[in-house]
């Protein structure tokens, strides 16, 4: 089992979304906690003003509102009775026994999961700590459960058992199929809400993974000057199909203002997504051997998609990466120049470069070591000149008569010139 806790500052939008998959059929309020009634005889208004009036206690708690996703693996499916008892065995271990709650079972995605909507207000008008609940109440809780409940636990597992790391687990929409709308509507409330994207082309890039686009039209439609907003079905190739569907038809109204909403909300500083994104590209391109579709597949594998922008003519001149791990879009020149697609297609090409220009590498290697080879050998017999050279010189020194000095006994000095004398007297 897996938890996700959020808060909000609005009780009343996540009782809607709630309410709007009841209506849409995709969920199904199996039960309540601390409510007066049993939650079969409770309507729309009952469920939500005890919700309010409690929140209404404490207007210092701006962020009011809880929101909790308990997920279980794709081979647990639970009666509606062992939900509800999950559910409140989680409330109670994470401190919320006595806040009002609802239990939604939901069966829009591949796996089951159900959500539970609380308040952080208390009966007395008290807030409710929530300071590292994740980390501390949530986390002990889950391992509880799982063993009192005998789950699928969510630690050791490998990554390709985890539904909650792949894409969101909603089918691609496929014209003709299905009704159009309603297949769409199940795309939109597993995007919007879950993914964090700061612009219309970044949501589009998720978007296009399940084959829709919204679209404002040109910029002299008459869709665009009135700030309209339109969502198209694609085909394999991308381009749109059958007839648009107005933002405002849809039950959660994804319009313009609501996007808009949602840039503001998402575009926090991103540190860790971005690390975690420049990661994985850069491990990639530790191998030779890299192009685009192997760098695509290598990082689909870590739960990150790479969208693709193509001009008329099938120039690559954007990339978004879509990390469905941290639900997170952003596009490569938001990452750094070496994620751009401009500098992509320059990594893979150097990296083809390499392959096509390894004979040659192999050649200058080989000629580098012969050549060396002989500098080798030109260096040794040099040295053995040398040492010859200072051998002979130590051997002439060794062999060189001592010094002697030059008295000569007087005798063979007269001798000497008295020869010269006669000498002289014989020339005369």
């Amino acid at each position: 089992m897996v938890a996700v806790i959020k808060t909000g500052h609005s009780v009343q939008s996540i009782f809607r979304y709630n309410e709007n998959k009841v209506k849409q059929g995709a969920a199904q309020c199996i039960g309540e906690g601390n409510y007066p009634g049993a939650v079969k005889d409770l309507n729309f208004s009952m469920k939500l003003n005890r919700l309010l009036h409690q929140n209404a206690l404490n207007g210092n708690v701006k962020r009011n509102s809880v929101h909790i996703s308990l997920n279980f693996h794709p081979s647990e499916n639970y009666s509606d009775e062992k939900l509800m008892k999950i559910a409140d065995a989680y409330m109670e271990k994470i401190g919320f026994a006595e806040q009002p709650y609802l239990v939604y079972r939901h069966d829009d995605a591949g796996h089951p999961h159900i959500h539970l909507v609380s308040i952080k207000v208390r009966e007395d008008g008290s807030r409710v700590d929530m300071q590292n609940i994740g980390k501390n109440q949530s986390e002990k809780a889950r391992k509880e459960i799982e063993k009192q409940f005998n789950l699928v636990r969510a630690e050791g597992r490998k990554s390709e058992d985890m539904p909650l790391i792949k894409p969101v687990a909603v089918s691609r929409v496929c014209c003709g199929r299905t009704e159009s709308k309603k297949a769409m509507s199940g795309v939109l409330n597993s995007v919007l809400l879950n993914y964090r994207y700061t612009s219309l082309a970044e949501l589009n890039a998720v978007l296009k993974l399940y084959n829709i686009r919204a679209d404002r039209g040109s910029d002299d439609s008459r869709i665009f000057k009135a700030g309209g907003l339109v969502y198209r079905m694609l085909d394999k190739r991308g381009e749109a199909i059958g007839v648009p569907i107005k933002a405002s038809d849809f039950a959660m109204k994804p319009t313009l203002a609501f996007l808009e909403r949602r840039y503001a909300l998402d575009s926090s500083e991103k540190a860790f997504e971005k690390k975690r994104i420049r990661s994985a590209v850069d491990a990639v391109f530790l191998s030779r051997d890299v192009d685009m579709e192997k760098l695509a597949g290598a990082l689909q594998k870590q739960g990150i998609d790479t969208v693709l922008r193509k001009s008329g003519q099938g120039q690559l001149y954007g990339i978004t990466y879509v990390d469905h791990v941290t639900k997170c879009v952003l596009n490569g020149s938001a990452l750094g120049k070496n994620y751009s697609a401009k500098a992509i297609l320059e990594r893979c090409s150097e990296g083809a470069a390499v392959i096509e220009n390894g004979g040659a590498e192999k050649v200058l290697k080989k000629e580098h070591h012969e050549s060396r080879q002989e500098r080798q050998r030109f260096f040794e017999k040099a040295s053995e000149n040398v040492s010859y050279g200072i051998a002979a010189k130590a051997l002439d020194g060794l062999f060189r008569p001592e010094w002697q000095s030059e008295n000569i006994p007087a005798a063979l000095k007269r001798k000497s010139r008295r020869r010269k004398k006669r000498g002289g007297s014989e020339l005369k």
